[in-house]
């Protein structure tokens, strides 16, 4: 495990005042708020650490990079807006997704992904 340092503390305060999945350039610039000499490379092997330690879980979404949230907030889905690219985490879930299920498959975990505009694009 690394040491807390002020630089990984800015990043994970990044991500919990955020409360959405970030991608890295995101986590950057919220977190040289705190640290402005903060790069983009300390950003990526934090948020690799963090993984690794189980801070984080990464959020992949079709033709976007890897963005990251943290760990522990149960099953959930995410949306992501079209106009500004942000993705926001959705509560619920739609259920009894075996009924889709082909016959004879097993079905393992789903991911459903909504597409539209937000708040504040919409």
């Amino acid at each position: 495990m690394e040491r807390n340092t002020r630089q990984r503390g800015a990043i994970r305060s990044a991500l919990e005042s955020a409360d959405r999945p970030l991608s890295p350039q995101e986590v950057l610039t919220r977190a040289r708020q705190d640290v402005d000499s903060l790069g983009i490379a300390t950003v990526y092997r934090s948020l690799s650490s963090f993984e690794k330690e189980g801070l984080v879980i990464p959020v992949h979404l079709p033709g976007d990079p890897t963005r990251y949230e943290l760990a522990g907030k149960g099953h959930h889905h995410h949306f992501r807006c079209r106009k500004c690219g942000r993705v926001f985490e959705v509560e619920g879930c739609p259920g009894n997704l075996h009924q889709l299920t082909p016959v004879g498959f097993k079905l393992e975990s789903h991911e459903v992904l909504l597409f539209g505009l937000c708040g504040e694009c919409g």
